[in-house]
């Protein structure tokens, strides 16, 4: 039986490509057939927004990148798309525009009690599918609650900032691995990915690390032989 491959990923809850290349990695690993374990990680793409944000995504997007309103809106009609084709109904006009440090934080939480992968999804279907805040964290702890948590013991820790120091640590990782944007996906600790990409490709990166090994074992016992 093969090895299990870890795969860490660098993801934001308010990146439409994090969603979608989530989607895409799931088909992916699908493909490939074999044990994959995953492990999200914080970056934060906007961390000087406030968590009540007054405007749209739009307004944001336009003050931020300097962009005119319609090309904007050209933009997030190109990303829903492509979230259609992977049977994700993003809906940007009831999108809250937010700081997400506590939402990070809550995956954290998540990841600490065994359950991180569903938070993960819980969040980013609030966000781009639901139109739910994933900024505050009374909205937060129902969103977790609804996955399973004691609400009162996640206001407690989002409160305490418990976990805000892994927050930051992933983002120190992430600097020192030089990532500068998301989703990136580190795959068995030696190989990034970057991006969205088609469920192929991350098949075949995942082929190859297994092949890889498959091979490093024939020569160990080789040579011990």
């Amino acid at each position: 039986m093969s090895e299990t491959i870890k795969v860490d990923i660098w993801s934001d809850v308010q990146c439409p490509w994090c969603y979608i290349g989530k989607r895409t990695f799931e088909a992916g690993a699908a493909q490939f057939g074999g044990d994959v374990e995953v492990e999200y990680h914080s970056f934060e793409l906007a961390p000087d927004t406030p968590v009540d944000f007054d405007g749209t995504p739009v307004d944001y997007l336009s003050r931020r990148k300097g962009l005119p309103a319609e090309q904007v809106h050209q933009m997030l009609d190109h990303v829903t798309g492509i979230a259609k084709n992977v049977g994700l109904d993003y809906d940007f006009d009831s999108v809250h525009q937010t700081n997400t440090v506590k939402a990070h934080e809550l995956l954290h939480y998540a990841k600490a009690h065994g359950r991180q992968l569903e938070m993960k999804e819980r969040l980013l279907k609030a966000y781009f599918v639901d139109g739910a805040h994933v900024g505050r964290i009374d909205d937060l702890a129902d969103l977790a609650a609804e996955v399973g948590f004691d609400r009162s013991d996640v206001v407690r820790a989002l409160t305490e900032n418990e976990y805000l120091a892994d927050v930051k640590a992933d983002a120190a990782l992430a600097a020192e691995y030089g990532i500068q944007g998301v989703p990136f996906f580190v795959i068995d600790g030696k190989y990034g990915v970057s991006g969205a990409q088609e469920a192929a490709t991350f098949a075949q990166v995942l082929e190859q690390v297994a092949a890889e090994r498959t091979t490093a074992t024939t020569e160990s016992q080789e040579q011990n032989a």
